[in-house]
């Protein structure tokens, strides 16, 4: 029964969702330098984004990556990379505000969105939960359903906290020199955040 599943899946979400990774990274400091309301965008874009990619996995997408692992691998590079850069960005972020400020923008709705298709932790989460969570019987595509669904309810709450626990850093660290510190950790964090998931979901 599809109730059966809930609490499992409810499990997986919450555990996967609010555990460090590459898109907590980027919303603690995008919170820290741009604040909560500016980071919004930033936030809908991966709750929302990521359930749809949950659903293409779940229609096909993982099968495809199955008949080309090549085209798993040059996602993975791909993903590498933008990663990478976006650590390079964070590192060089100005903040919010001061007339020293460098200018920088928080990510848009569809940059989150699309991020999640480069996030290789991502993948490993959507991979795992539509594995894991759904059956050859006849409730397959509704399986798929609720799994996006629960997904979409606990990411907004889950990353929230990380954006307000980056606000709440952003408030204290004033000084520019602390801020750029912070940034530098964040970026360095962003970098790590690659390491487990790339041992753990080889090509």
């Amino acid at each position: 029964m599809l109730t059966e599943l809930i609490t499992p899946v409810l499990s997986f979400a919450v555990s996967t969702s609010i555990t460090p990774g590459p898109n907590n990274v980027m919303v603690t400091a995008s919170g820290a330098n741009f604040g909560y309301r500016r980071t919004l965008m930033h936030i809908l874009g991966i709750s929302l984004g990521f359930p749809v990619m949950v659903v293409a996995v779940g229609l096909g997408l993982g099968g495809l990556f199955q008949a080309l692992p090549e085209a798993h691998v040059v996602l993975k590079l791909l993903g590498c990379a933008y990663i990478l850069w976006m650590a390079w960005k964070i590192a060089t972020a100005g903040g919010m505000g001061g007339p020293s400020a460098k200018p920088g923008k928080p990510f848009t709705f569809l940059q989150a969105a699309g991020f999640q298709w480069v996030n290789p932790k991502a993948w490993v989460m959507a991979v795992g939960a539509t594995a894991a969570y759904t059956s050859a019987g006849g409730y397959f595509y509704l399986e798929i359903v609720l799994i996006a669904s629960v997904f979409l309810i606990v990411s907004i709450p889950s990353i929230s906290i990380w954006t307000l626990f980056g606000v709440a850093i952003g408030k204290m660290l004033t000084a520019r020199k602390w801020l750029r510190i912070f940034n530098a950790v964040m970026a360095l964090l962003l970098v790590v955040s690659l390491i487990p998931v790339f041992l753990v979901w080889g090509p």
